[in-house]
């Protein structure tokens, strides 16, 4: 796999385009990735919403809880669910709308330079095995392609807002393979 063809979809990945991206700011390197975690309804795993949120189809009265996120337009590069299965909604190349109000070592807008993942999963749960395996595999990918300086977490870039992955994501299965990477927690 080269750099031009990864800028649209990641091989073995599912795709399911999601209309919540746009243009990266031209000139701007990709050089840090965000891990996220995210279960919808919160605390329930298999279901549509994941996917329904970031294309725009969540139905409000499908959950209470829907009805306070529909209006939402968010997306991800990637989401690992928990059996493993890997699901792509944006081309790395573009800008998913991931990361929020976020901040990286006095660089605001971390959209503009970063890749995010999505783990199913939550701040009360420990993470699938298979999840850790897809995650190690997609990581090494990105970082053979994209000049990645950094690993961190949502938790990190916008610490007043989101926990995320939470204390059960296991850094070790990151920091061990990256060792000239910056991985912070």
């Amino acid at each position: 796999m080269n750099l031009q063809t990864a800028t649209v979809w990641h091989p073995g990945a599912s795709v399911v385009p999601s209309p919540n991206f746009d243009q990266r700011p031209e000139g701007v390197e990709i050089d840090l990735i965000v891990i996220h975690s995210i279960s919808l309804p919160p605390g329930q795993y298999g279901g549509p919403g994941i996917e329904q949120l970031f294309t725009n189809q969540l139905d409000p009265a499908a959950h209470p809880y829907y009805a306070q996120i529909s209006g939402l337009r968010v997306s991800s590069h990637f989401l690992i669910k928990r059996d493993g299965a890997l699901v792509q909604f944006v081309p790395v190349a573009q800008r998913a709308w991931h990361a929020g109000v976020s901040n990286w070592q006095g660089r605001e807008r971390c959209n503009d330079f970063s890749i995010g993942i999505e783990l199913e999963g939550d701040d009360d749960t420990p993470f699938e095995p298979a999840q850790y395996l897809t995650l190690q595999g997609l990581l090494k990918s990105l970082v053979d392609l994209w000049p990645i300086k950094a690993i961190t977490s949502h938790a990190h870039i916008a610490p007043v807002r989101k926990t995320d992955p939470g204390p059960y994501f296991d850094w070790t299965h990151v920091e061990r393979l990256f060792p000239t990477i910056d991985v912070v927690r």
